[in-house]
């Protein structure tokens, strides 16, 4: 596939035929950076072209745009942000959880990666080589959707 493993700047997702439609609300996102608003523009009409839809994730202004890829998966597309600037396509893999500490101690560990923020709200951690996509466990209240609240800001 073109990488070492471990190699923490080579993102790798499994797609996952599953028979039934999504039910519950979403607890995993992807972000994807861009590197102006000229970037986000373009990518967004290119993702419209390959089938992505805008979501409708009720009111809000956010300078993001949250779309649906053909099945109906939410993802954002982030507007220019100085801490995603060298991640690749990717910017985050986002878990909603109901604490970030706990998800951050396990998952620090477990992948050996550093933690860069760590609240009662959010975690954010990254490769030891400070390279790659982050990966963000973000509080949610069990009756809150996937919407702009629960998008990093």
């Amino acid at each position: 596939m073109g990488f070492d493993w471990p190699d923490p700047s080579a993102v790798c997702i499994d797609l996952v035929r599953v028979p039934d439609p999504e039910t519950v609300k979403y607890r995993v996102h992807i972000e994807l950076a861009t590197t102006s608003d000229a970037h986000q523009a373009e990518l967004v009409a290119r993702l419209k072209e390959l089938g992505a839809t805008p979501a409708d994730v009720g009111p809000g202004d956010a300078p993001w745009t949250v779309m649906a890829d053909p099945e109906g998966n939410v993802f954002s597309v982030l507007e220019p942000r100085e801490l995603y600037r060298d991640t690749g396509p990717i910017a985050a893999v986002v878990v909603d959880c109901a604490d970030p500490r706990t998800m951050a101690r396990f998952w620090g560990e477990a992948i050996d990666w550093t933690v860069h923020e760590l609240t009662d709200d959010r975690a954010l951690l990254r490769s030891v080589k400070g390279v790659g996509p982050y990966l963000e466990f973000r509080r949610t209240p069990d009756d809150e959707s996937y919407g702009p609240a629960s998008i990093s800001t």
